[in-house]
């Protein structure tokens, strides 16, 4: 089962209120274990783009860069999740999925800063993280539903909306699941 590049969808009844309804895009999935960033969680309330910029000395708005809880491993640790128009040189931040680049350095904040850096971004605060056959074992359980990971629903639209449209995007309807699951 590969997953990189693909969205998690939590399911109803989903046990950890920090991803109740929760959707991850996997950014990096292997036999060790897997890495992902929850891209419909905001921030806790106080923290913004402003405050960040002016601890790490930058100077600039910013163009309004959402900030995200992108997991509860590392909270302290910064990932920004972009389109692909950014950075010039691509091996800098390799393509998680179509459409979609991470980059942890710090350049990429200096040139958001000074309204250089990619058209679509979001600045995730932690991450999401699984040990070996740990996620593996949370989707045989009925915990997450998986599908293809989409720029525009990651970059679009109000947080509350992107779980429900996730789900649209396999044809499922939010009010047809159910917390239990079952075996045929």
């Amino acid at each position: 089962m590969e997953l990189t590049g693909k969205l998690l969808i939590a399911m109803p009844g989903m046990g950890d209120p920090r991803f109740e309804h929760a959707v991850v895009l996997i950014c990096a999935h292997s036999q060790q274990g897997a890495m992902g960033l929850i891209i419909n969680k905001p921030a806790p309330p106080g923290i913004g783009w402003a405050g960040l910029a002016e601890q790490m000395g930058l100077s600039g708005e910013g163009a309004g860069i959402a900030v995200q809880f992108g997991g509860p491993v590392e909270t302290g640790r910064g990932f920004v999740l972009h389109g692909s128009d950014w950075p010039r040189d691509r091996a800098a931040a390799p393509a998680v999925a179509p459409g979609l680049a991470l980059t942890t350095t710090r350049d990429i904040l200096e040139d958001i800063a000074a309204a250089r850096g990619p058209a679509r971004a979001i600045l995730m605060l932690g991450y999401a993280g699984w040990g070996a056959g740990q996620l593996e074992a949370e989707i045989g359980a009925n915990a997450w539903l998986t599908c293809e990971a989409d720029a525009e629903l990651v970059f679009s639209g109000a947080n509350a909306r992107k779980w429900e449209a996730a789900l649209r995007t396999l044809g499922v309807d939010p009010l047809s699941l159910s917390a239990a699951a079952g075996r045929a």
